[in-house]
């Protein structure tokens, strides 16, 4: 339980400096659980408040925890090169939550631009941390279609373990289940450079499409379009903390 007063609130939530927030809610553009609210220090529970900002609702979230569909053609990075930032697929709080340098949320790991599905984002640093460290073993799956036909041959030495230019370290893939003669669903524990594609080079194959559909148990479902994202639920992050064994 927390008490904030309103200019506070509106701050964390990222609706820009103190005196900013201030502006909006002396110019009336703020409500509170539906009525309007022009004390800037007026003191809220924040606990499942609810609140709009120049008519556009927005719910408090001490710490936020979101997905987001990522579409081929943007950058996981803060200062993209050839394609536009992921970022710019989120409204202005989200990036700019806490205010200061590190300001907003961040990409839980990275997508390249040509990978699409499922991207976790937080300004929880414990939270990335735990989703990017392979320590965890967090479980990602990958939907990968393939240049050429697969082989149960192939299937067998992803499982086994294969060996990437960096390391003599053979990596193996958790699970690899070929859906088609050109698709594979492949599923990683840790989160090597380029690994879903240096894997399947080093079997002789190549990806033509990249799709991560799932991250431990949290799945992409149909409903949240390419470009858009969500926020999750409270159990959804309980369950991305659960230990790895609980995933299987």
């Amino acid at each position: 339980m927390a008490i904030m007063n309103l200019q506070d609130i509106l701050f964390s939530q990222g609706f820009g400096t103190r005196r900013v927030c201030a502006g909006l809610v002396q110019q009336g553009l703020v409500t509170v659980a539906g009525r309007l609210c022009q004390d800037t220090l007026a003191e809220f529970e924040t606990t499942g408040l609810q609140f709009t900002v120049q008519g556009k609702a927005w719910p408090f979230h001490e710490r936020a925890y979101l997905m987001l569909h990522k579409p081929a053609g943007y950058e996981c990075s803060q200062k993209p090169g050839m394609y536009p930032s992921i970022y710019t697929l989120l409204p202005a709080p989200l990036r700019m939550r806490g205010g200061g340098a590190a300001a907003g949320v961040q990409a839980v790991g990275r997508l390249d631009q040509d990978t699409t599905g499922m991207l976790l984002m937080s300004d929880d640093g414990k939270f990335i941390h735990r989703m990017s460290s392979p320590r965890h073993h967090v479980p990602k799956v990958y939907e990968v279609t393939t240049k050429h036909p697969l082989d149960a041959e192939q299937v067998r030495k992803l499982l086994a373990g294969v060996v990437l230019d960096d390391s003599p370290v053979p990596v193996r893939a958790a699970a690899a289940v070929q859906v088609d003669s050109h698709v594979l669903h492949l599923t990683l524990t840790e989160g090597k450079y380029h690994q879903v594609k240096r894997m399947l080079a080093a079997v002789a194959n190549r990806v033509e499409g990249l799709h991560r559909s799932r991250v431990g148990d949290l799945t992409l479902g149909e409903d949240l379009p390419k470009g858009a994202w969500r926020w999750l639920t409270a159990d959804e992050v309980a369950a991305l903390y659960a230990p790895a064994a609980a995933h299987v």
